[in-house]
């Protein structure tokens, strides 16, 4: 499978929760909103970006 994968730092897409791209047992996520930024990965993760977990329901 081929997810989009995106950098903190970079403008949110879609505005949804979002997992770390890491291979680790933990899994860490984020609640983003579209426009804003991706916020830095947890110290503790191994990973490089956020991947799309649950969109967010539009309104």
């Amino acid at each position: 499978m081929n997810e989009k994968t995106y950098h903190p730092g970079e403008k949110v897409p879609q505005s949804g929760i979002y997992r770390c791209d890491c291979s680790e047992s933990h899994e860490f996520t984020s609640t983003d909103v579209e426009g804003k930024t991706f916020p830095p990965l947890p110290s503790a993760c191994t990973g490089h970006s956020w991947v799309l977990k649950t969109p967010a329901h539009p309104g």
